[in-house]
């Protein structure tokens, strides 16, 4: 019986080894995969937009000196090429010189200040476009001593005239510019002819050229307002004059006749207009050196007319 017993036993422990052999295997559950989100691609140069390239990049600006050395055209030229496509060269020299590289079809667009000369190079058809820009003013800078006594004139013209009386030098730019036109205009006014007088120089330099002579020798000029800003730290002058309607200093942008002259930038002439009177040009223009001066430079005038600035 015992023996039996032993059997079922045995039999028993078999069965149930065989049978946990046989059963499902035990697996550890998976831990889930994150899913990572799909990024969109990082952006490239690419992406960045850019100007369309013109048929004819290359513009040449013919500009009065003060406009360069300002140091208006420093910010003026890149924005504008930032936004037009346009290159542009320079070409800084008094106003009349200007004038006359338009009037040879030298140049795509001017930028100058001689009103009286403007209108002559409109009326003989050298120009196709011709837009107020802005104004700043002319001063009378000298020795800060004063011994014409420059500083209690009751005008412009009363200016000139105690210069003439004092003999102390002046230095005239000499070289056709707006500034040069609206000196010999108050001379004229004054009734006094400098040429030839033993205290009258004429530099045949632009303005900032011609403020360091003055410097140099003591003396008195006629500068627009933003060269000698831009270059007083530099300097032996004191403003010694300013104010008087007369000195007014007015910009305009002149696009040259491409009926006259085919071979200049029409497009690119037309393109600079439009922008330095657009309202992105007249900001720029108008916020020019206030952060350094505390003041502006220039005061933008697109839409203006020029009556409303005194002109005929």
């Amino acid at each position: 019986m015992k023996r039996i017993s032993m059997y079922v036993l045995a039999l028993f422990l078999f069965t149930v080894m065989v049978l946990s052999a046989c059963g499902p295997a035990i697996t550890a559950t998976p831990t889930p995969i994150p899913v990572v989100p799909t990024l969109p691609p990082a952006p490239t140069t690419t992406n960045i937009p850019t100007p369309t390239v013109p048929a004819n990049p290359n513009l040449i600006l013919a500009t009065t000196t003060s406009t360069q050395d300002s140091g208006l055209l420093d910010v003026l030229i890149p924005a504008f090429e930032a936004q037009s496509g346009f290159k542009v060269q320079t070409v800084p020299v008094g106003s009349g010189a200007a004038l006359t590289l338009g009037q040879q079809g030298n140049a795509d667009v001017l930028l100058v200040h001689s009103p009286a000369a403007e209108v002559t190079f409109m009326s003989n058809g050298y120009g196709s476009d011709r837009r107020l820009v802005m104004h700043n003013d002319f001063i009378i800078v000298g020795p800060a001593n004063d011994p014409a006594s420059v500083k209690t004139a009751t005008s412009a013209v009363d200016a000139f005239q105690k210069i003439a009386a004092s003999g102390t030098q002046f230095i005239s730019r000499g070289d056709a510019s707006g500034t040069n036109a609206k000196e010999l205009a108050l001379w004229k006014s004054a009734n006094i002819t400098p040429s030839g007088q033993a205290w009258y120089v004429e530099s045949g330099t632009g303005m900032g050229a011609t403020l360091t002579i003055a410097s140099e020798m003591g003396a008195y000029t006629l500068s627009d307002r933003a060269t000698f800003l831009a270059n007083q730290t530099n300097l032996q002058l004191a403003l010694l004059y300013e104010g008087d309607n007369a000195l007014l200093n007015i910009y305009h942008v002149i696009v040259v006749n491409h009926d006259k002259w085919p071979s200049t930038n029409l497009d690119g002439a037309n393109a600079f207009a439009n922008y330095v009177t657009s309202p992105a040009g007249q900001t720029l223009i108008g916020s020019f050196g206030v952060d350094k001066y505390g003041q502006k430079l220039f005061i933008p005038d697109a839409g203006k007319t020029d009556a409303s600035l005194g002109l005929p």
